[in-house]
């Protein structure tokens, strides 16, 4: 299913980072002198300060690979402002940044803007972190729970508002469940975290939850709030009761939900997520470059966790120069690389890109070109 957008008229977020105004061409580069132990050019052949903006649930990744790649190449700087995707995307197409980390793929009319900045080809997007999405609950004394589909889009929903719920209970039989009200916390920022969320409710709990996939949590069921997954976190953990979705590597001591698969509940992990994107297809209709996933959020297949989230970085298909092609693509290369995604595994728990996807996205990052 591909996620559905609620175009937003929100104020550009200003990046402190060199406006990106290139168009394209015919003409490829080549980096010389790549190294396999970085995914990018050889060390120290590239130098500068690069920029980029977006999805918070790649911050803990985004540090390691801030440091595996600054180590690498002594010349470099890299900055990373983890405001969320939705704002990570506006700042990249307002050309404030030179690359935007994001929780849901670009739309199409987001590419279609980006031509302005990126030229005729417009931007594209690589899948770089993937990692499960926790229900993750303050419960004391309870470190996990069994849920299946429907009951989750229940207490999202705010139909399911205590913790002894006949629907809970009967999936837990001898975990003592207090009477307890359930605070739903939520994003108020426009989220790729939120979309991917909701687009499984919105497949495995079709009947319940009928509300648009969208990146902006539905205003009809506004709740306890709190921007970022750092936020929501923070609220849920200082709110006995609390319940709340994000990325997994950010919920701390939290408890958090098998999710029923079929007949059987799914433990969250990375290994059952990656699992999840081997199920994924490409989005159809898009660039050669561009490589977009829908997810099968609804799969019966054992083992499989769904509600993940493919996090993606996207850059521009040309550059103004070739300081900064070269830049931009040896940091892709590394994020891509065998080494640069078990960095981010070690340091986030992410499931690490499978080698026929690290290479296809790789071979994107190389089209990469100056524009004339």
């Amino acid at each position: 299913m591909k996620l559905n957008r609620i175009g937003s008229a929100a104020a550009v977020l200003t990046v402190a980072a060199l406006a990106l105004t290139a168009c394209g061409s015919d003409s490829p580069t080549a980096t010389a002198g790549t190294s396999a132990s970085t995914g990018g050019a050889a060390a120290g052949a590239v130098s500068g300060t690069l920029t980029g903006s977006g999805a918070s649930s790649q911050k803990s990744a985004m540090e390691a690979w801030k440091a595996g790649f600054e180590a690498a190449n002594a010349g470099t700087m890299v900055q990373y402002s983890p405001d969320g995707s939705g704002a990570g995307r506006k700042a990249f197409l307002a050309g404030g940044a030179q690359f935007a980390g994001s929780d849901a793929y670009l739309a199409t009319e987001e590419i279609e803007a980006s031509k302005s900045i990126c030229g005729p080809e417009g931007a594209f997007d690589v899948p770089a972190y993937v990692s499960p999405i926790a229900v993750a609950f303050n419960l004391p004394g309870v470190e996990s729970l069994n849920m299946d589909a429907a009951t989750i889009a229940k207490i999202f929903k705010l139909e399911i508002t205590k913790w002894n719920d006949p629907a809970i209970a009967a999936a837990n039989p001898g975990v003592e469940l207090p009477d307890t009200a359930i605070t739903v916390v939520h994003r108020n920022d426009e989220s790729g975290t939120t979309e991917n969320f909701v687009d499984y409710l919105s497949q495995a709990a079709k009947d319940v939850w009928t509300y648009d996939v969208s990146g902006d949590w539905p205003t009809e069921l506004a709740s306890e709030n709190a921007k970022g997954t750092s936020g929501v976190v923070a609220t849920t953990t200082g709110t006995v009761g609390a319940i709340t979705y994000a990325d997994h590597s950010a919920v701390g001591k939290l408890g958090t939900a098998n999710v029923k698969v079929g007949e059987d509940y799914t433990k969250i992990s990375s290994e059952a997520a990656a699992k999840a994107v081997e199920a994924a297809t490409p989005v159809t209709g898009r660039g050669a470059q561009d490589i977009a996933l829908d997810l099968k959020r609804d799969s019966a297949e054992s083992g499989t966790y769904p509600i993940i989230l493919v996090s993606y970085h996207i850059f521009c298909s040309s550059y103004k120069d070739q300081a900064t092609v070269d830049l931009v693509k040896s940091f892709g290369k590394y994020v891509l690389s065998d080494a640069g995604q078990k960095e981010a595994a070690t340091s986030s728990g992410s499931a690490p890109l499978s080698s026929k996807m690290s290479e296809a996205a790789i071979k994107s990052v190389e089209s990469i070109k100056v524009g004339s």
